[in-house]
């Protein structure tokens, strides 16, 4: 994230209730699967994350890097943090195919990322059980390991 938005500090982990995570979100660049928290409306479905701040003149720059309004659009949703609920911007897929899987170093990223902001065991667990698909470029693959 901060090599996107220099500024963006993680002010905690939350989770945000009525969405589910999925996979299908089309990549522009190579059309495997990407994260999308995708609005369920059952309270039990629950995405944890990590909430950030930061300088609202970046906002622009994220928007570009994350490709707002090219297959990802945003909406202001209510985190629960342990700090206490937190209105925050997320960004939701728009452009989705339920038959992607996302590539194998793509999902150790997401992962990854969950493990250092210390998001909750049994949460990772079931990151981990995500199906993945190889990605035949190597030198793609070998940049993100």
């Amino acid at each position: 994230m901060r090599e996107r938005v220099p500024s963006a500090t993680a002010i905690g982990i939350g989770q945000l209730a009525g969405h589910s995570l999925r996979w299908d979100k089309r990549s522009e660049r190579d059309g495997s699967g990407k994260c999308d928290a995708e609005a369920t409306g059952r309270q039990d479905d629950v995405v944890w994350g990590v909430v950030f701040e930061l300088d609202p003149e970046e906002k622009p720059a994220l928007d570009k890097a994350e490709g707002l309004g090219a297959g990802y659009m945003e909406k202001t949703v209510h985190v629960l943090t342990e700090a206490g609920p937190v209105a925050a911007v997320m960004y939701y897929a728009t452009d989705k195919d339920p038959s992607l899987r996302p590539y194998h170093w793509y999902k150790a990223l997401v992962i990854a990322g969950a493990r250092e902001h210390g998001l909750p065991a049994s949460y990772r667990s079931r990151l981990e059980l995500v199906v993945t698909v190889s990605d035949l470029k190597a030198a793609r693959a070998d940049t993100h390991k």
